[in-house]
């Protein structure tokens, strides 16, 4: 299953010599920034490591619909992995019959476990039952707790080169007419390209970053601030389209006329984009922000 995951072939062939060896680690932390396939990668670990034969029951694991896999997200708007969830897996670990396979954690977001939860799940990664591999996911190695970090072995993910990127889109969503294009925004992240196609939410969002980039162009601070009003009773929205516009705009400090909007522009519009959303973070007030925003944004190629 680890060939479906597209790069990182280093990583994926050192994986592959560990399972055929017997020598893979009981713990496991990958690591890629969103988009780059940490959790597929897991998942295709795990079924690489519960059904080496594939078949039905790695597809199931692939699809997260598989019993011998227990996962474990973060909850509510924090996003914290609470210790009551990490102590219900202990339970079900030590307690509850292993399959012939055996059992795999996936544990999504690291980075979300608190001081209580990391040091509940440190109990049982220093001491695990016999057949059980716990896989855990997590932005980068830094943003995760340095007792559950000694604790695994550690694997980075990496973004695609966008040609490659571009390509492997293409062969996934063989309708898809600018593949070149999302490589490029999205820096070679397969993941986020396949939103783009996939989700709508995500195509409305980069549809109306690209509107907001001609406008920019153009210098028409009005139809922005139209634009700009439409999310302000939306805050996730707004979030969605301000990360949208980062990343066409990270995309024309490269290729300006791929991304629509001069590289010195962009530059500007970054900077005034993340403040904004440093203050939506702060619960600042929506319309006031995107209002001031607006303005900013207007200027940004005089």
């Amino acid at each position: 299953m680890l060939d479906r995951l597209a790069g990182n072939e280093a990583m994926k062939q050192h994986l592959q010599a560990a399972l055929a060896g017997g020598k893979l680690a009981h713990s496991l932390l990958l690591c890629g920034e969103k988009g780059c396939g940490a959790g597929f990668a897991a998942r295709c670990l795990a079924a690489d490591y519960l059904y080496p034969q594939g078949g039905p029951a790695a597809e199931a694991v692939l699809a997260g619909q598989a019993p011998e896999c227990l996962e474990v997200r973060g909850e509510g708007a924090s996003g914290q992995i609470r210790i009551e969830r990490i102590r219900q897996v202990r339970e079900e670990v030590f307690h509850s019959a292993l399959s012939a396979q055996g059992r795999v954690v996936l544990l999504y977001g690291a980075q979300n476990l608190n001081s209580a939860s990391a040091n509940a799940l440190l109990k049982v990664l220093e001491e695990p039952p016999e057949g059980v591999l716990f896989l855990l996911t997590a932005s980068s190695p830094a943003a995760v707790l340095a007792t559950i970090r000694s604790r695994c072995a550690a694997y980075d993910l990496s973004p695609l080169p966008p040609a490659q990127c571009a390509a492997w889109l293409k062969n996934q969503r063989p309708a898809c007419r600018e593949a070149e294009f999302l490589a490029a925004v999205y820096e070679g992240s397969p993941g986020r390209c396949l939103a783009a196609v996939d989700d709508p939410e995500v195509t409305a969002g980069l549809n109306a970053a690209r509107q907001l980039a001609g406008l920019v162009k153009a210098g028409q601070e009005y139809e922005i601030l139209v634009l700009l009003a439409r999310y302000e009773k939306d805050k996730p929205g707004a979030f969605l389209l301000l990360s949208q516009f980062a990343s066409l705009c990270a995309a024309a400090l490269a290729d300006p006329e791929r991304a629509g909007l001069p590289a010195k522009a962009a530059g500007r519009c970054l900077y005034r984009v993340a403040a904004a959303r440093k203050a939506l973070e702060g619960n600042a007030n929506t319309k006031l922000v995107l209002t001031n925003l607006g303005i900013r944004l207007a200027r940004a190629n005089r």
